[in-house]
């Protein structure tokens, strides 16, 4: 399984970035995908994740509202747009995803990872 992130970049804040992945070589009946992050120092946190099936999903609670996970058109892919963003969500994010049904807020629940896309937002 090959996760191929894009859309990262630098951004002043209160303006957006859209996010993409794409997932592709699994044998996929059901699947979570979504973001994490992570900044020099912390631990990576959940961002927003996604069931491609059912269309459920999870959003860390500092991104609600401002985030927004989407699945797209192209089976496997997810979308992650984010508007108004703020200095303090400058980080690498990461595309991730796992089989099955169950939406987990942990990275150990995730064995797919993407390569990370950096995310700049400046005062």
């Amino acid at each position: 399984v090959q996760l191929q992130a894009s859309g990262g970049g630098s951004v002043q804040a209160g303006g957006s970035l859209t996010l993409s992945c794409a997932a592709t070589g699994g044998p996929f009946s059901s699947v979570v995908m979504g973001w994490f992050r992570q900044t020099p120092g912390k631990e990576r946190e959940v961002v927003a994740v996604i069931n491609l099936n059912e269309g459920s999903t999870f959003y860390n609670d500092s991104m609600e509202g401002r985030f927004t996970i989407s699945r797209g058109s192209a089976k496997n892919t997810v979308y992650l747009q984010m508007n108004n963003l703020k200095p303090e969500d400058t980080a690498v994010y990461y595309c991730v995803a796992k089989e099955g049904r169950y939406i987990s807020d942990s990275r150990f629940g995730y064995p797919y990872w993407g390569q990370g896309t950096q995310v700049t937002v400046s005062t």
